[in-house]
């Protein structure tokens, strides 16, 4: 990959977008991931007014820690860069103690941690709208077109996807570029939708250079019986994810109505 023609590229793109769209400038979630990190970089390289926010929700120490440094470094390079925080806990709470009580626990714990999601991108667009700036995305390719790893109208609710082209490996290598943080390269990339520190490959089961393996093969129209031992059992995960979600990754189903029945008798 041309690293430093694919920045230029996608800082060019998110420029133009912005300028021909009359908007100020870019609001992004930063996590304290890697994702998050390149993105506000890459919107923070057009010049435009980049605002960035960090919204804990029972997030754990060293998240929050990895967010802020890397916003301090952004704006150490980056005049038009500033930081919101917004401390959603109380907010998660409040809903917790509001819906009512169900009898499956697990059930209600996966819906609340989507729910987490939907949080910050109220958030987000709350700030967008305030300020007159685009909600800039950090989904990238494996999880937004691959198993569909994000939640819908949470962190898939955007207004621009700087990175969705990008494999996480490429994702990692234009880090390494940018000088992201570290700590941020270093730490394993986890959704922060639980309050705890477990990560993407342990939700999912596989690494991200074993699912961008298995997206290739899929491209080419490979089935499981072309694998075996992990490989096959990577492929598999990748299919039931890529099945489970493909809802996610394709537009909103519209109920065509036949003319005949708009027409008057």
């Amino acid at each position: 990959m041309q690293t430093e023609k694919v920045i230029n590229h996608i800082v060019d793109w998110l420029k133009n977008y912005a300028t021909e769209a009359g908007i100020q400038g870019f609001v992004v979630g930063v996590s304290g991931g890697i994702d998050s990190a390149v993105t506000s970089t890459l919107c923070a390289k057009t010049g435009l007014k980049v605002l960035c926010l960090e919204m804990p929700i029972h997030q754990s120490e060293a998240q929050v820690n990895r967010a802020l440094r890397h916003i301090d470094w952004l704006q150490s390079n980056f005049k038009h860069v500033s930081i919101t925080q917004i401390n959603l806990t109380p907010v998660f709470d409040s809903l917790i103690e509001a819906l009512p009580k169900v009898d499956n626990e697990e059930d209600r714990f996966m819906s609340l941690a989507n729910t987490r999601a939907r949080l910050r991108m109220t958030t987000l667009y709350y700030f967008a709208a305030l300020d007159n700036l685009l909600v800039a995305g950090t989904g990238n390719k494996v999880e937004d077109f691959g198993v569909g790893f994000f939640t819908k109208y949470g962190d898939g609710g955007v207004d621009v996807s700087p990175i969705a082209d990008l494999l996480k490996t490429q994702v990692y290598e234009l880090a390494h570029f940018l000088g992201i943080n570290q700590d941020i390269i270093d730490a394993p990339p986890t959704d922060g939708l639980w309050g705890d520190d477990r990560t993407d490959e342990e939700q999912i089961g596989a690494s991200y250079p074993e699912l961008e393996w298995a997206m290739k093969m899929d491209a080419e129209n490979k089935t499981l019986e072309d694998f075996d031992g992990r490989e096959k059992e990577v492929f598999k995960i990748y299919k039931e994810y890529n099945g489970a979600n493909k809802h996610k990754m394709v537009p909103i189903p519209v109920c065509n109505i036949p003319e005949q029945l708009l027409n008057a008798l």
